[in-house]
């Protein structure tokens, strides 16, 4: 495997981690807009993105391979977590 192709790998294996954080992140300043007016984009992207990338690699840790559809029931869980402890958790 070339140096390129092991890109390719790690951007598709991390591809669900950066689009479901930017989307739910994106979600979340849209709905919470007044709440989350403080917190910066980036912040709430960053988290999620990092928290759903250690799911990922939590997952394939425990259970040898990507894919498995608890990996991703537990990256939408993690990236959930990460936004409310990020901004969520101080709303009313």
């Amino acid at each position: 495997m070339g140096p390129l192709d092991a890109l390719w790998h790690l951007l598709n294996f991390f591809g669900p981690a950066i689009g479901v954080g930017l989307i739910a992140a994106g979600l979340c300043k849209l709905l919470w807009w007044r709440s989350l007016r403080s917190i910066a984009f980036r912040r709430l992207a960053l988290w999620a993105v990092a928290a759903g990338a250690l799911a990922l690699v939590g997952g394939l840790v425990f259970f040898g391979r990507d894919g498995k559809m608890a990996t991703y029931g537990l990256l939408a869980l993690a990236t959930a977590l990460a936004l409310w402890w990020q901004g969520l958790r101080h709303l009313p």
